[in-house]
C-alpha cells in the first residue's frame, strides 16, 4: 500500500513543481529584482521537490528500510539546511509560521528516519514509514499554501530596491 502511496505522491510533488515554475515564469521580471521574493520562490520549489525526491527515493527498493531510513534523513537534513539558508524577512505572521512549520516538518522527518523506534516510544501506532507519509503530506500542503500567498505578494518596485551604492528612495 505505501507504494503506491509514494508512487502517486512523488508524481502529484512533481507536477505541483511543474505548476509552480509555471507559476513563477510571468512573475520572474518582477521577482528577481527582489531577494526575498527569489527566496521565497525557490523555498515553494523546495516544499514540493525535497517530498518528491523522498518518495522516489524509497520507491527504488522499497523492501529496503535503511535505504528508505538514509535518504529520508539525508533529504529531510538538506530540507532543514536549505531552509535556513534561503530563509529572509517574511512579510506576516503567517508566512514566519509557514516557515517554522516547515523546518519542525523537515526535522521530524529526519528523527523519524534515523530513530524509527521513537514512533513506537511515543505511543504512535502506525509504522514510521506511515507517519514519514503524513509528514510530508503536511508539508506539501504547507508549501501549496505558502506558494498561493506568495502568488498574491506584491514585489516592491526597482525603484524601491536598494542597489549597491545607491541609497534607496524614502517613502
Amino acid at each position: 500500500m505505501l507504494t503506491d502511496f509514494y508512487v502517486a505522491f512523488a508524481t502529484v510533488c512533481f507536477t505541483l513543481l511543474g505548476l509552480w515554475i509555471i507559476v513563477v515564469q510571468p512573475r520572474h521580471a518582477e521577482w528577481r529584482q527582489s531577494a526575498g521574493h527569489r527566496r521565497r520562490a525557490y523555498g515553494v520549489a523546495l516544499h514540493f521537490s525535497l517530498p518528491g525526491l523522498m518518495s522516489l527515493l524509497s520507491l527504488v527498493d522499497p523492501a529496503s528500510t535503511t535505504l528508505w531510513r538514509i535518504s529520508f534523513a539525508i533529504v529531510a537534513a538538506g530540507g532543514v539546511l536549505a531552509l535556513v539558508l534561503v530563509r529572509g524577512p517574511a512579510p506576516t505572521g503567517l508566512g514566519s509560521a509557514a516557515y517554522v512549520a516547515a523546518v519542525v516538518l523537515y526535522v521530524l522527518i529526519a528523527l523519524v528516519a534515523v530513530v524509527p523506534g521513537m514512533v513506537a516510544d511515543l505511543g504512535v501506532l502506525a509504522r514510521p514509514l506511515r507517519v514519514e507519509a503524513v509528514l510530508q503530506t503536511i508539508l506539501v500542503f504547507l508549501g501549496v499554501n505558502v506558494a498561493w500567498l506568495l502568488l498574491f505578494d506584491q514585489a516592491p518596485p526597482p525603484s524601491a530596491l536598494k542597489e549597491p551604492g545607491r541609497q534607496a528612495p524614502a517613502t
